[in-house]
C-alpha cells in the first residue's frame, strides 16, 4: 500500500527501474536512479539531525535536484517547503522563519542573494548546495554541505516512522493579500489528489507530462505526483518564451500540458506547429482562473484532436472540480463537477444548501481537505470550518474548506464560478463579480488579457476599472470598449474607466493576474484632493 508520497517513486523503481522518471535539458533520470538519489539524500538529512516533521525548504528552479530534495524530505519523515524561485530574499526569509525551516537546499548563486537575510532565520541549521564554489563557504556561519557529499551517503537509512495523516508539505500562497499563508498538506491529501487527477485524465505510464508551472504552486507540484502515481515521465522546463514551449512539445513528444490562463493567452497567439507534429499531445488542462473564450477557440483550432480539461481548485483542497472535454463546447463557462473522491456543496448565507441556480459559497469536503494554515490559528478557523448539516449523532465535527468563492449550481449539477468574495466589487450597493465585466469584452479578438477591479469612489463606494491588453496592432481604444459595455451591460456594471495597456498585465508568483497590485496602482484614480 502506498501511504507516503516518496513510495510513489520507490514502487515504480521496483516495477520498472529503467522507465524514465524525469527529463531536464537533455538529462534523463530513470526511476531506479531517482529512487536511489532520494534514499541517499534522505540519509543525509537524517545524518544532519532532521527529526520527524522538521521542515526542509527547497529554493531552486525546476530541475531534478529540486524534485529529489522534496521527495527525500518525505522519505526521511520530514516536511518539504518548496519556495517559489521568483521570490526575493525578504520574501524567502519570511517563509523560512515562519515555518521554522531546519535545512535549506539551494544553489550557490541563490545563497549569495540570501546572505543578508539568513540571520533572521533562527531555526536554520544547515544549507545543502547543489553547486558550490569557494566564496559561498565563507559567507555564512551555518553548516554548508555539498550535493555530492550528501549523495555519497549509504541509502540503507532507517527513517522516522510516519503515517498518511502526518504532514508532508507546506505550500505558501503567493501573498497578494498581505503575508503569504502556508497551507499544510498531509501525505493523504497529496496522494488522494494524485489518484483522483490521474483517474479523470486517464493517465498511464506512457504519458510524458510537461511541467511548466512552479513546483511551489499546488497545480505545478501535482504534475509530479500525478505522473509518479502511474509511473509516467515528467519533463521539467523553466518557462522562458512561448516558442520554447512549442518546441519542447514537439521534441519531447509531450502528451499532457497544464497551464494557467495568462500563459494560455500567450501560447494561443503563437504560430503553432502543424497538428501532425503535435499528434502526441493527448490533453491540456487549465486552472487558476477562467480560460477566455477567444483563447479556448484558438487552442481548439490549433490542435482539434487534443482533449481540453477546464478545472477549478484551491490550494487548501488542491483540486475541486473539472469539466469533461465532452462538455467544453456546450458549457465553456462551467467549472464542471466534483473530482473523484470529493464532494462540493453550495451554501447560502443561512448555512443551507442552495437551490438550483442560487448563488452561494463553494464548500469542499473529503480526503483532499488540508490540515490548515501553518502558524495561523485565526485564518485557519475562518477557512476550515465544520461541514454544514453534520449528523447529530457525530460528536466530532468533520472539517471542510469554505472556499470564499461564490458559485452557482445549475439544474444538471454543473458548477459556475461567480467570483471570489475578496474580489467582489461593490458599486452603489450592488455586489459585482469582475467576471461579469471581463466576459463581455472577451469577445473582442484583439484583446489578449483583461481584468476588472474595484477602486474607491467618493460617490458610489467603489468604481469599476477595466484594464485590457490588446495585440500590437492597437485597433481598439478605450472609448469603443466602454461603448460596447454600455450596450451589453446595465449601467451599474459599465466600467467608469478603461485603461489600455501595451505590456502584459502584472502577475503574482503563481502566474495569476495580480489584482491587488493593479488596485494599488489605480487606488487614487477617483479621489479628490482636499
Amino acid at each position: 500500500m502506498i501511504d507516503l508520497i516518496h513510495k510513489l517513486i520507490f514502487q515504480t523503481a521496483q516495477r520498472s527501474p529503467a522507465a524514465e522518471a524525469l527529463s531536464y535539458q537533455g538529462q534523463r533520470v530513470n526511476y531506479a536512479s531517482l529512487s536511489e538519489q532520494v534514499s541517499q539524500l534522505a540519509t543525509a538529512y537524517l545524518e544532519l539531525g532532521v527529526k520527524r516533521n522538521d521542515r526542509v525548504a527547497v529554493y531552486l528552479e525546476k530541475r531534478p535536484e529540486a524534485v529529489i530534495a522534496m521527495f527525500a524530505a518525505s522519505a526521511a519523515g520530514a516536511v518539504f517547503v518548496p519556495v517559489n524561485p521568483l521570490l526575493k530574499p525578504d520574501q524567502v526569509a519570511y517563509i523560512l522563519a515562519d515555518c521554522n525551516v531546519r535545512i535549506l537546499v539551494t544553489s550557490a548563486d541563490r545563497l549569495r542573494g540570501l546572505h543578508k537575510i539568513l540571520p533572521f532565520c533562527p531555526d536554520l541549521r544547515c544549507i545543502i548546495l547543489i553547486d558550490s564554489d569557494n566564496s559561498t563557504q565563507t559567507e555564512t556561519a551555518l553548516n554548508v554541505s555539498s550535493w555530492e557529499q550528501s549523495l555519497a551517503m549509504k541509502s540503507d537509512f532507517v527513517p522516522h516512522r510516519c503515517i498518511d495523516t502526518d504532514m508532508a508539505a507546506i505550500l505558501y500562497t503567493s501573498g497578494s493579500t498581505g503575508k503569504p499563508k502556508g497551507v499544510v498538506l498531509s501525505h493523504r491529501n497529496i496522494l488522494a489528489g494524485a489518484t483522483s487527477v490521474a483517474q479523470y485524465l486517464n493517465n498511464t505510464s506512457s504519458d510524458r507530462i510537461l511541467a511548466l508551472l512552479p513546483l511551489s504552486f499546488d497545480y505545478g507540484f501535482s504534475q509530479l505526483t500525478t505522473a509518479f502515481s502511474v509511473g509516467a515521465s515528467v519533463v521539467l522546463m523553466n518557462y522562458l518564451l512561448p516558442q520554447d514551449v512549442l518546441r519542447i512539445l514537439v521534441e519531447e513528444k509531450i502528451t499532457g500540458l497544464a497551464a494557467v490562463p495568462p500563459l494560455w493567452n500567450q501560447l494561443s497567439q503563437q504560430k503553432w506547429p502543424s497538428p501532425s507534429n503535435l499528434h502526441a499531445l493527448r490533453y491540456i488542462t487549465n486552472s487558476g482562473g477562467a480560460m477566455p473564450r477567444t483563447t479556448l477557440k484558438a487552442l481548439r483550432k490549433n490542435f482539434p484532436e487534443t482533449q481540453i480539461y477546464l478545472m477549478y481548485g484551491l490550494t487548501e483542497a488542491f483540486r475541486s472540480s473539472y469539466l469533461p472535454p465532452s462538455e467544453v463546447d456546450t458549457r465553456p463557462d462551467s467549472i464542471g463537477k466534483a473530482i473523484p473522491g470529493a464532494e462540493l456543496m453550495v451554501i447560502n448565507k443561512a448555512g443551507q444548501l442552495c437551490a438550483s441556480n442560487e448563488t452561494g459559497e463553494l464548500v469542499h469536503r473529503g480526503a483532499l481537505v488540508a490540515l490548515g494554515y501553518w502558524n495561523d490559528t485565526q485564518k485557519t478557523a475562518e477557512r476550515f470550518r465544520p461541514v454544514p448539516g453534520n449528523l447529530p449523532g457525530l460528536t466530532l465535527p468533520e472539517i471542510a474548506v469554505w472556499s470564499g468563492d461564490t458559485v452557482r449550481l445549475d439544474d444538471e449539477g454543473y458548477l459556475y464560478f461567480i467570483g471570489r468574495e475578496d474580489d467582489m466589487i461593490k458599486v452603489s450597493g450592488y455586489r459585482v463579480s469582475p467576471l461579469e465585466i471581463e466576459e463581455v469584452v472577451d469577445h473582442f479578438e484583439h484583446i489578449t488579457e483583461q481584468v476588472a477591479i474595484g477602486v474607491p469612489h467618493p460617490a458610489t463606494g467603489q468604481a469599476i476599472v477595466l484594464i485590457v491588453k490588446q495585440h500590437e496592432e492597437q485597433l481598439l481604444n478605450a472609448g469603443a470598449i466602454r461603448k460596447h459595455c454600455q450596450v451589453q451591460l446595465p449601467a451599474y456594471l459599465v466600467p467608469a474607466h478603461v485603461e489600455m495597456m501595451s505590456e502584459s498585465l502584472p502577475r503574482n508568483a503563481n502566474g495569476k493576474i495580480d489584482r491587488k497590485l493593479l488596485q494599488s496602482r489605480f487606488y487614487d484614480l477617483f479621489q479628490v484632493n482636499t
